[in-house]
């Protein structure tokens, strides 16, 4: 489209959500007449999310790279580096993903329309005292007024920024993520070639699609899976796709061998087309502390998948039911699988020891009960259409551009 040139701003390109949902703009806008480009602060040589001739980025060092000097530099030159971008490609509109690129973006001083965007619960991610974290608790009361939109990808999301985070300005707007389900459909039906994957991803698989990370706390997943193997009656394995914390893979191999689950659960990594491999387990699984509006529970649903999930925001119900859940310390069936109650107990952290908690066995239980019951995959099918209304991506990416 003439004279309109967008700019993605996001941290990483791994397959996280706000990595597929930054492409999905970006095919979108560019098939649309835009001229786009996307910046990666953090360009790395096992990227997933790659924009090949549009793809501009800071370093190919990773921040657990950078001593705290190098990193300090990093924080206080990005905006510098944003703004000659913007302005040497004559830039009418970004859109950041995440804290860390609305910071920056923020304080570039552009005059482009500047898009923001909040993809989790804030209150519980920024528990934390590092430095960037309290950067980013300051920009929330200050430098956030020069974005002229901030979405929050759900409104348990907005209501957290209002309530717990100190956020002031009215420049908020509810939009959910947008996906092209009908590309997801068609990835998904790709065949599994290599023989290993093939034999280990079946019916009664539970996948696990993500970053290894604090947040995403798959140490429960294993113990749950540990409960489910216990009751001898459900024959599953764990399969992992995805990369991420060091420390976190660490715990979660540790506990695997303690276990004895080694020939029943499998690390696959990174993967170009997770959507295949989706459609080939039993279930999505997600044990997060935290989130906002999991792009991996709509990508589940476009599948046709059933979804095991932790009650780990209000936004989970915002995807995964087509009517308001009440709060309940008991499984919950919904549309689109079971959703059980959350496994946080008020610190981010790997935990120092393997005892098991009550909401673990729940997890188990709904495990169980969609592995062994056909019924929750027809009533996800009958129930689809009315589940992804709200995620086209037309609809969705038109009302990022618009000016209230």
């Amino acid at each position: 489209m003439k004279g309109k040139t967008i700019l993605l701003i996001m941290p990483y390109g791994s397959v996280g959500g706000m990595e597929r949902l930054a492409l999905s703009f970006y095919k979108y806008y560019k098939n649309s007449g835009y001229e786009v480009k996307a910046l990666k602060f953090i360009s790395l040589e096992n990227d997933i999310i790659n924009f090949n001739q549009d793809e501009l980025y800071f370093s190919n060092k990773d921040f657990y790279e950078m001593s705290s000097f190098e990193r300090l530099q990093f924080y206080l030159g990005a905006p510098l580096k944003i703004r000659k971008i913007i302005k040497d490609l004559d830039v009418s509109h970004s859109i950041s993903f995440g804290d860390m690129a609305n910071l920056f973006s923020s304080l570039t001083f552009t005059n482009e329309f500047k898009i923001g965007s909040i993809h989790a619960l804030k209150s519980v991610e920024l528990q934390g005292n590092s430095f960037f974290n309290k950067l980013t608790k300051i920009g929330y009361r200050t430098s956030y007024k020069n974005l002229n939109k901030l979405v929050c990808i759900s409104k348990a999301i907005k209501d957290d920024l209002i309530k717990n985070c100190g956020y002031k300005f009215s420049n908020m707007e509810i939009i959910y993520n947008p996906h092209d389900i009908e590309h997801i459909q068609k990835l998904a039906e790709e065949s599994l070639t290599d023989p290993f994957e093939k034999n280990i991803i079946t019916q009664n698989t539970i996948l696990f699609l993500g970053r290894m990370s604090i947040q995403k706390a798959p140490w429960h997943l294993i113990k749950a899976f540990k409960l489910l193997m216990e009751n001898g009656k459900t024959k599953a394995n764990l399969v992992f796709i995805g990369d991420g914390n060091k420390e976190v893979t660490k715990h979660v191999t540790t506990l695997i061998d303690k276990f004895n689950l080694s020939d029943k659960v499998f690390f696959l990594g990174r993967k170009d087309n997770p959507y295949k491999y989706i459609s080939k387990a039993g279930l999505l699984a997600l044990t997060s502390y935290y989130e906002g509006t999991p792009n991996v529970i709509v990508e589940s649903i476009a599948i046709g998948i059933p979804i095991v999930s932790t009650n780990c925001t209000k936004g989970i119900e915002e995807l995964m039911s087509l009517k308001e859940v009440m709060e309940s310390n008991d499984n919950i069936t919904v549309e689109s699988g079971i959703i059980t109650p959350n496994m946080f107990k008020g610190k981010l952290e790997i935990p120092n020891n393997d005892s098991f908690i009550s909401e673990e066995k729940q997890f188990s239980e709904a495990l169980n009960q969609v592995l062994n019951n056909a019924d929750f995959k027809e009533n996800l099918l009958l129930n689809q259409r009315q589940l992804l209304e709200k995620f086209d991506i037309q609809s969705v990416s038109k009302k990022y551009l618009k000016i209230n």
